[in-house]
């Protein structure tokens, strides 16, 4: 009897479990899904209600599972949350699609969690209001040196005449959206924000809208979000060291900009421009993650120029910009001879004050001695000045006259 009981036993307990499982309760998806726009230019708030058949349930615990698709990153995120409420960073240049399911455990569900098999589904279209084409292009924002953002965008070809662009922003320290604290202008229209003065924070979401009105309608609104420490560009490298080492090498070594970047989170490009005898030049890039770098000298008579730039590297930033370059270090370097002084160095305007000096002594030489004459008074000292001055010099003239005059009547004798 116990043998025949035995298989019979087992197959309850195999069955069982799974009979449960399948036949067990089942849930229904949240109600009343929708969509909330506060004017954060993408940072929506998502709402639903439980289900009516489990509001008068109180020994189960509830629970959902939010699931969007992130257009940013091409893929659908997903969170479990006791909550009904949810806020996440969307693109409103395309479909916001949310989708939420139930999820249910406790005594009703003999302690294992079931989840609804349906789910409730919104897709939010994106908004079609502007003129057509009239959309700004390449929105780009550069956080320089870490120490103010700009950014820039670029005017479409079938943008009315006249049209008159404007930027928002927000981020998660604002309670509201705040306008561009200085536009950049080109052209006579506004083609980017300069935020110099105002703080921006790191690692968060910051969003920008860009819309505008012509005489045609309103423009196309643009939406932008981004984190500005994945924007970085970093300054110019301005002190690049370089000479020549033992075995004709040639040891290159620079120094972090100056500024708030770690000097670990930074990558070269070094450009080294070989020029041979013949005058041609042999230009290559070198990249590495330190600030200096031995190479070596084929020939003494070669010219080696240095020039260095610097970007975030990949671990500290998910994008930067490159540097400008440095100015150019060479070996051997030029030197420039400096001119002999001359008088050709003197500035001009030195010959002009003489001349007006002597111009303006010589009228007054002139009018002096009109004066004396014609009211034959005694000599002031100006004019006796004068005619000490005419005296001597004119005196070479006069013994040249003299000098004439004796030759002539020398000849006039013979």
């Amino acid at each position: 009897m116990a043998s025949k009981s035995w298989p019979t036993l087992m197959l309850l307990l195999i069955t069982w479990p799974g009979s449960t499982h399948c036949n067990g309760p089942t849930v229904d998806p949240p109600e009343d899904l929708v969509i909330l726009d506060p004017g954060h230019f993408g940072h929506l708030q998502i709402r639903w209600s439980p289900p009516a058949s489990l509001v008068n349930m109180t020994e189960c615990s509830k629970r959902y599972q939010l699931e969007y698709f992130d257009t940013y990153r091409n893929s659908w995120d997903a969170i479990r949350m006791s909550r009904t409420e949810h806020s996440a960073q969307f693109n409103l240049m395309k479909d916001v699609r949310v989708r939420v399911y139930t999820l249910l455990s406790g005594p009703c569900t003999n302690g294992t969690m079931i989840k609804s098999t349906s789910y409730t589904e919104l897709v939010q279209k994106p908004s079609s209001t502007g003129v057509v084409g009239t959309a700004v292009q390449d929105f780009v924002c550069v956080y320089h040196n870490r120490q103010y953002l700009e950014c820039n965008w670029g005017g479409n070809p079938k943008m009315p005449a006249n049209s008159r662009q404007n930027l928002y922003f927000w981020h998660k320290g604002l309670e509201q959206a705040d306008e561009c604290p200085k536009y950049l202008i080109s052209g006579g229209t506004r083609s980017g924000c300069n935020f110099t003065k105002k703080s921006l924070p790191e690692f968060t979401d910051i969003n920008f809208c860009v819309n505008g009105s012509s005489p045609e309608g309103p423009l196309q609104t643009t939406f932008i979000s981004l984190e500005i420490q994945n924007h970085v560009k970093p300054e110019t490298t301005e002190r690049v060291h370089l000479q020549s080492g033992p075995g004709k090498q040639l040891q290159l070594h620079w120094e972090s900009p100056v500024g708030s970047i770690p000097g670990h989170c930074l990558e070269w490009e070094v450009e080294h421009k070989q020029e041979g005898p013949d005058g041609k030049t042999a230009s290559k890039l070198i990249s590495t993650r330190q600030r200096n770098l031995t190479l070596p000298s084929n020939h003494d008579n070669q010219k080696n120029c240095f020039s260095v730039r610097s970007k975030l590297h990949k671990y500290c930033a998910d994008n930067s910009f490159w540097s400008k370059w440095s100015r150019p270090t060479c070996h051997p370097e030029k030197k420039e001879v400096a001119p002999e002084p001359g008088w050709d160095m003197v500035p001009i305007y030195v010959y002009i004050a003489l001349a007006i000096i002597a111009i303006l002594v010589l009228l007054l030489c002139v009018g002096a001695m009109k004066i004396s004459r014609q009211e034959k008074k005694p000599d002031s000292l100006l004019t006796t000045l004068c005619q000490k001055f005419s005296t001597h010099s004119g005196g070479g003239l006069r013994r040249q006259e003299n000098v004439h005059l004796h030759r002539s009547q020398t000849c006039h004798l013979c």
